[in-house]
């Protein structure tokens, strides 16, 4: 058994690796506004994905991810950002923007600008960032969620979501089969080197310390995102015909 405290500084430390810097960008919205834009950075646990804070609200609540372009089809600002080369995925929360790079090989100082100046322009624009309501949080408690999943739920709102999210990232209850529950990373934490870690020694700790019915946890596979990339592509071949 562990106790909270240790658990939650294994949580954090997974996540808080690498150190951060914070970069700030400000321009006028539009020659004829007066007030200025301010876009901060900070860097992440993965080095390939970076946390664009606009100072405003991106979404009034929930998360959204959008691991390819195939799935930014609700998204004005999502399928603007993919425009951008060397963009692979995008993820929207609260009040922030995580952007990830395709690789290593492409550096930071040559897509910011371009990143800052899309993000600028579209919200200038007044145009919606969602085209659709994102729906309700999935560890949001349904009236027939059993009393372990419920606990389980509330644990990764209260406790675990808030941290993940501090890092460009979210986590998503996906179900829970066997004792086994399984979870998605999403946003910084798709491809960190380190989240095989916090999801092992951080996240599945504190849920098996507090549910004993916890036997496990595991990441779950992106069956939705694959369903909307078979859609896409399956779209794509008819306006060719």
């Amino acid at each position: 058994m562990f106790p909270y405290g240790a658990i939650s500084r294994v949580l954090r430390q997974s996540f808080l690796s690498s150190s951060r810097n914070l970069h700030l960008h400000a321009s006028l919205l539009k020659p004829n506004t007066p007030a200025p834009m301010f876009i901060q950075t900070q860097e992440t646990p993965n080095p390939n994905s970076l946390k664009f804070l606009p100072g405003k609200r991106v979404l009034e609540s929930g998360t959204k991810d959008f691991p390819s372009v195939e799935t930014a089809l609700s998204s004005p600002l999502a399928k603007q950002l993919f425009r951008i080369e060397g963009v692979k995925s995008i993820f929207f929360g609260p009040d922030f923007i995580t952007i990830s790079k395709t690789d290593d090989e492409i550096e930071w100082k040559i897509l910011r600008p371009e990143i800052y100046a899309t993000i600028m322009d579209f919200f200038a624009s007044g145009l919606p960032v969602l085209t659709e309501n994102v729906p309700s949080s999935d560890t949001e408690i349904n009236a027939d969620d059993s009393e372990t999943v419920q606990m389980i739920k509330e644990l990764l709102d209260t406790r675990i979501r808030p941290t993940v999210q501090e890092d460009g990232g979210d986590v998503v209850f996906v179900g829970m089969e066997d004792g086994i529950v399984k979870l998605k990373l999403q946003g910084s934490c798709t491809s960190c080197p380190s989240s095989l870690v916090t999801l092992k020694n951080g996240i599945q700790n504190m849920l098996q310390f507090y549910i004993p019915d916890v036997k496990g946890v595991e990441q779950a596979e992106d069956v939705i995102d694959n369903i909307a990339k078979k859609e896409f592509e399956e779209m794509e071949k008819k306006m060719k015909e």
